[in-house]
């Protein structure tokens, strides 16, 4: 049947050896019937999460033209700053501002494929403004680095693989990802009382890209919410002390679908509920990898064609982009096009090729991408920007 909850799973069951198999079997459940599940005891001590959660909501509390200078337009990694209102999910405007981080590298040699222009080095906020921001963060990515590759090798046994079966599609410096996220309420964005508040959108339906994310919902508002296979959606309300997991459509690209990667939104804050903060976690896979999978032994493969089969098939608003045979050879090469096509102003600096072959393809596909004009209010009086990009989105 399809899912109607988000189910929760203690991951401190997975660290004892006799609960460990108990633990396993409801793992399994959720990435074969769901795609979506709470986390609890990770592992992560309550003081970061604090520090992480005070640090992120401060960096939007910056001057405009702070949070400007490591805006994510001034480099080719896609790392960096972003303006509200600067994307758009199922061709309407995402009305949250974001600033993205990784793990760290140095910036790509010239003779390196363009897509290893995404690793790179940070772009932090001025130290003297929020001192504890990069050491928070630093050592929350480490953390979270260390939290996803375990909880990867529980996601091979619990298919009955190999705990290290997925590991040859990382690098040994694997690039993660992270996003600060905050969501302002209906009354903040100007939003008209006779509109439909009910489908103002935070982030427009989509899917995870790569094997799996862990959001930290830093705030106590609903608006995160998963598609069962009948198109229901199914209200994610934040838990305390918890990370919320998707799975992404790597995973289900490397199980031939055994793992569900779930269509997935948010609704901005009602009115007057003030700003929604999220932190989600993205677990990286390597830009070198091509389009393989893992044989996932027939006995789940019969349970998730049993599940698939009960359930009458299966409903995605959301294209399927990581296919083998598809367009590109590596994954790399799909990020890299998908970030483009989510952030024109980059785009259009760094990748005008690139840019122009989206043009091509939306001209080719007949689909026109809302544009809004964005009004981004700083200490220093308002700034307007126009601002106009596309689908292919990871937040929460």
């Amino acid at each position: 049947m399809a899912f109607s909850s988000i189910p929760v799973l203690d991951l401190s069951l997975s660290r004892d050896p006799e609960t460990k198999a108990e633990f396993l079997v409801e793992l399994r459940r959720a990435l074969l019937e769901v795609g979506f599940l709470y986390i609890k005891n990770t592992g992560i001590d309550f003081a970061l999460i604090q520090d992480v959660i005070k640090n992120g909501k401060a960096f939007f509390d910056l001057p405009t033209e702070a949070k400007l200078a490591v805006q994510m337009k001034n480099a080719k990694s896609f790392l960096g700053y972003n303006v509200l209102g600067g994307e758009v999910t199922a061709h309407r405007t995402d009305w949250r501002e974001q600033i993205d981080l990784s793990t760290p590298h140095d910036i790509a040699s010239e003779d390196a494929p363009l897509y290893h222009n995404l690793l790179a080095p940070n772009q932090w906020p001025a130290p003297d403004l929020l001192p504890d921001f990069r050491p928070t963060y630093e050592r929350y990515i480490a953390e979270m680095s260390a939290l996803s590759t375990s909880f990867t090798s529980l996601v091979a046994e619990a298919l009955g693989l190999r705990s290290d079966a997925f590991d040859r599609f990382f690098d040994k410096d694997q690039q993660h990802k992270l996003k600060i996220v905050r969501y302002p309420d209906l009354d903040e964005l100007g939003v008209p009382p006779k509109d439909n508040e009910d489908e103002a959108q935070g982030v427009g339906p989509h899917k995870d890209s790569m094997l799996t994310s862990y959001l930290l919902q830093a705030s106590p508002h609903r608006g995160l919410q998963a598609q069962n296979v009948r198109g229901e959606w199914i209200d994610c309300e934040p838990q305390d002390e918890t990370l919320v997991v998707a799975i992404g459509q790597g995973l289900e690209a490397l199980t031939k679908g055994v793992c569900a990667s779930t269509t997935h939104r948010v609704l901005s804050p009602g009115r007057g509920l003030g700003a929604r903060y999220s932190i989600p976690f993205f677990q990286g896979v390597s830009y070198d990898a091509t389009f393989e999978s893992v044989d996932v032994p027939e006995p789940v493969r019969k349970e998730k064609d049993e599940i698939v089969k009960q359930d009458g098939g299966r409903r995605d608003d959301v294209e399927f982009t990581f296919l083998k045979g598809g367009r590109w050879k590596h994954l790399g090469e799909a990020t890299l096009y998908n970030r483009c096509k989510s952030h024109s102003d980059v785009a259009q600096r760094w990748y005008p090729q690139l840019w122009k072959m989206i043009c091509e393809d939306r001209e080719k596909d007949g689909i026109k991408v809302e544009e809004s004009m964005v009004l981004q209010k700083g200490e220093r009086g308002t700034t307007e920007q126009m601002s106009s990009s596309s689908t292919e989105i990871q937040a929460h």
